[in-house]
């Protein structure tokens, strides 16, 4: 399966209810099994971003369900990368012309 890595940035709301936030992380967790992913990690971060989010959907449509739907709660702002395995790397590496 794919695998994403998201960029969290609490929202003003999120913050405020920041005491919630392992809660709604327990939601998360359940609401990407829901959708066939899976919810690798999760890191608290100092820095630009809050946290930082490793998961796995069944496609990049699921993936972006699932990001949209924890965002429009409006806790959290994503920014969700597309990740390569290192087999997958290798992989395309070894394609090259």
């Amino acid at each position: 399966m794919p695998h994403y890595v998201t960029l969290l940035r609490y929202t003003q709301q999120g913050a405020a209810k920041i005491k919630e936030s392992p809660t709604r992380l327990d939601a998360a967790k359940k609401a990407a099994e829901a959708s066939k992913g899976k919810i690798h990690a999760w890191y608290l971060t100092m820095g630009k971003y809050d946290a930082v989010l490793i998961s796995e959907f069944p496609d990049d449509d699921a993936a972006a369900r699932f990001m949209l739907s924890t965002g429009a709660l409006g806790n959290v702002s994503t920014q969700t990368l597309k990740a390569f395995t290192e087999a997958e790397f290798r992989k395309i590496v070894g394609s090259l012309p």
